[in-house]
């Protein structure tokens, strides 16, 4: 399994997370998402998020000016959002527990069943 496909389920409440904590702009998002450990997040893969979670009023927008250059673009999460972002929140930690579980169950039964292979 890639692990983009995974990504792809939990990315949007990442970024979610990120806005919740102070309004961000594109760049500055997928650098935050860089240093919390998603390495293979480009702009191209953030761009088009951000325009989807304004579509579904998850987020809202204003444009500010830049010292560095044309005005940028900040992301601001709205109430919707925040209720998304608990939600996400709540459905990762059981996703996670679940997944915990299935790792440790499998990883006991491996354990149990070294050197008694049936077939030997």
């Amino acid at each position: 399994m890639k692990k983009t496909q995974l990504l792809k389920g939990v990315l949007e409440g990442c970024v979610l997370l990120i806005i919740q904590e102070k309004e961000v702009y594109g760049y500055e998002l997928v650098q935050q998402l860089k240093l919390s450990g998603f390495t293979d997040i480009v702009g191209g893969t953030v761009y088009p998020l951000l325009q989807k979670l304004e579509k579904n009023e998850l987020t809202t927008s204003v444009k500010k000016p830049s010292k560095d250059g044309p005005d940028r673009k900040y992301y601001q999460i709205t109430p919707k959002g925040k209720e998304y972002c608990q939600e996400f929140i709540q459905n990762w930690q059981e996703l996670e527990s679940s997944v915990h579980n299935l790792i440790d169950k499998g990883g006991k039964k491996d354990d149990k069943n070294a050197g008694n292979d049936p077939a030997k």
